[in-house]
């Protein structure tokens, strides 16, 4: 019978073992005794930090997919603070890398609110530049209406800047050494010396072995239209205020947040969830191992009820129109035409917004990118390009607000669509205590006027009339319903205006309310002001028979690679102005007139226009020697309503006077339904 082993195997074995024993306890001694010190300096020298890896920020887009801002990977040098300071001269190494900045055509940051040169004064400041100087005087107990030239000298001591530098060298030094020094004296964002740096310039510091800078990958919002500024919005670092909220959700100080327009409505679902990971460096500062823990997760994809394409259409009018009144005025001394205005366009039956212009315009890119232009746009306190007249604008509707008194009377019975008053010019119930307010066609008349008639003379007499049958409270409750002086839905920030009333003149001016307020406020006049996006819902209002819908200017979000729909339009009635359908009838027929009829205000515009428009015009008086304001009113097509739209031009002169600005955006929509947008599936990703 053989042995189970055989004594040479057992052999073999037994040597394999014991040359692996030895082999084991070489290295083991090698990397112990042998380079246990060098491995014991390195793993010293070694640090291993836990950072944050910023998520992308989600899309926003139109209604048909048209990517509007996204985002695009950039390299940012950010300074390593402690490499920096350790080195035997850091001044001259701070000098050493804005020379090679400058020379890159880079541009570094630098906001210490000084001048860049001798005298030395403080500039301009924005409220995070005022909370972190007052906090760095605070820090060096220098009071805070301490001199800019003062703080220099501080800077100079402080920092020790030797007096071999020129006074703007010492300057330079000092706005970068006091930008890393503010952010250990109050939490605020990590200093980014370059956004956006160059690969020249990366490469140029990395060539002349500079060292306490780091390149960090990060994101900047790419907007990839030169539309609608004030629509998308812009973003920015947070402030301290703004922390106390976000700081509560988890934003990390640094993080970029919407500041403006959608970019802020929907932060909450385009702002992402950050990552995590595991740096490790090295002695020098060079980062030899990443290693993610928490995979960035980026924010969701967010498309707006607006049409790129008729937003364009619409800012094209609204300029043209503005620029072409100014060339044609006849601009009296102490006058002006055209300083301003706005255009809404929505969507009759559900309220959408499609487009949304605000004159003068801007470039948001260039705001974005360039601190300079910021700075301009911030202190234009003539023309005001950053607000959104749209939104913002709040204006006297004129006589656009006379078929909500037409729904008013007719609905309480004041009037009928039957009922008619003469117009003689003036009206003179009151003129015994010497109240006798005109009509605009004064001294001439407009005779005898049902309201459709009167809707198109837009006869102030018949209004009078009206209005004097009416409370204030009773108006006032109308326009309420019509979405005058109320929130429309919209998520971005909006004013919601005012309607006149007793309690706001007693706040206001501290005046009793007499019945020639309600007269006035009843043509549109007295302390009524209603922004042109109201004007445009209650406009579709008016087309819909009542029925009133949000405003909301979201209409689906989905997740960061589309794949998942997370939420999407409602289409909310917000209120209904209850009225018989031969009410409508009658003012809708008004404001057919007013458009197709000779007599009508519009007619020369819209007359033989296809397909049929209905509308109101308004004038608003706004001061002596002032140039009125122009605001229109219109839907089409009139027995199909599928769009309703406001305009408003800051002195315009008259509502008639502005609606070719309309008549252009309803060209641009009804041309635009027949082209090649027509069989593009809404919400589809276009390339």
């Amino acid at each position: 019978m053989d042995k189970p082993v055989r004594p040479g195997r057992t052999g073999v074995m037994g040597a394999i073992l014991a040359v692996l024993l030895v082999i084991f306890f070489v290295a083991l001694y090698k990397l112990q005794i042998v380079e246990g010190r060098a491995y014991y300096e390195e793993s010293r020298n070694n640090v291993a930090t836990a950072q944050r890896v910023v998520a992308a920020r989600g899309n926003i887009l139109d209604r048909y997919g048209r990517v509007l801002v996204s985002n695009t990977s950039i390299n940012n040098i950010v300074l390593n603070a402690e490499a920096l300071l350790a080195q035997d001269d850091p001044n001259a190494a701070i000098l050493q890398m804005v020379h090679a900045v400058q020379s890159c055509g880079d541009t570094y940051t630098d906001t210490l609110p000084i001048t860049k040169k001798p005298p030395f004064e403080y500039t301009r400041m924005n409220e995070l530049q005022r909370t972190l100087l007052n906090a760095y005087l605070e820090s060096v107990d220098l009071p805070q209406d301490a001199s800019a030239v003062e703080l220099m000298s501080v800077f100079r001591d402080k920092f020790k800047i030797n007096n071999n530098y020129s006074a703007e060298d010492m300057r330079t030094i000092a706005g970068i050494r006091y930008e890393l020094k503010v952010r250990y004296v109050t939490p605020t964002a990590d200093y980014v010396f370059v956004e956006d740096a160059s690969m020249d310039l990366i490469a140029a510091l990395m060539e002349q072995n500079v060292r306490g800078f780091e390149v960090a990958v990060s994101f900047k919002r790419q907007y990839n239209t030169s539309l609608a500024p004030h629509i998308l919005g812009q973003t920015g670092l947070m402030t301290a205020s703004e922390y106390q909220t976000y700081g509560a959700l988890g934003y990390s100080m640094d993080a970029t947040v919407g500041k403006s327009g959608a970019e802020y409505a929907f932060e909450s679902q385009l702002h992402g969830k950050d990552g995590t990971a595991i740096v490790t460096r090295n002695a020098a500062g060079t980062i030899t191992n990443t290693s993610y823990t928490t995979e960035p997760e980026p924010g969701n994809n967010v498309s707006l009820t607006i049409d790129l394409d008729l937003q364009g259409a619409t800012e094209k009018a609204l300029a043209t129109g503005i620029e072409n009144m100014r060339q044609n005025a006849d601009d009296p001394e102490g006058t002006k035409v055209g300083t301003g205005g706005a255009v809404v366009a929505v969507e009759v039956k559900t309220g959408e917004p499609l487009a949304m212009a605000s004159y003068p315009s801007y470039d948001l890119q260039r705001a974005m990118s360039d601190s300079d232009y910021a700075s301009e746009l911030n202190h234009d306190d003539t023309h005001r390009p950053l607000i959104n007249r749209a939104l913002d604008g709040a204006y006297e509707p004129g006589s656009t607000f006379k078929p909500c008194t037409a729904i008013a009377g007719l609905t309480e019975g004041v009037i009928t669509t039957n009922t008619y008053f003469n117009c003689e010019g003036v009206f003179t119930k009151y003129e015994d205590t010497g109240y006798a307010p005109h009509c605009w066609v004064y001294p001439g008349s407009h005779g005898t006027d049902n309201v459709t008639d009167a809707l198109r003379d837009s006869c102030n007499v018949f209004f009078f009339t009206v209005g004097d049958s009416l409370k204030i409270e009773t108006l006032g409750k109308y326009a309420a319903a019509f979405g005058l002086g109320q929130h429309t839905g919209i998520e971005i920030p909006e004013s919601t205006g005012q309607m006149a009333s007793e309690e706001l003149k007693k706040a206001r001016e501290g005046a009793a309310w007499y019945k020639g307020d309600t007269l006035q406020a009843s043509i549109g006049q007295s302390l009524s002001l209603f922004t042109p996006m109201q004007l445009a819902e209650y406009c579709a209002t008016i087309a819909n028979g009542g029925v009133r819908h949000s405003a909301s200017i979201m209409k689906t979000v989905r997740s960061y690679d589309y794949s998942t729909e997370i939420a999407s339009a409602q289409h909310e009635v917000m209120s209904t102005v209850d009225s018989p359908d031969y009410n409508w009838k009658a003012v809708q027929q008004g404001m057919y007139l007013v458009a197709n009829d000779p007599q009508g205000s519009a007619y020369s515009t819209f007359g033989g226009y296809t397909p049929l428009v209905a509308a109101k015009t308004g004038t608003a008086q706004v001061g002596e020697n002032q140039v009125n304001n122009a605001i229109f009113i219109c839907y089409a097509p009139y027995d199909d309503p599928q769009i309703a739209v406001a305009v408003v031009v800051e002195h315009g002169t008259s509502g008639a006077s502005i609606a070719s600005i309309a008549r252009d955006v309803l060209d641009a929509y009804f041309t635009e339904k027949t082209l090649s947008t027509a069989v593009e599936t809404e919400l589809a990703l276009l390339q």
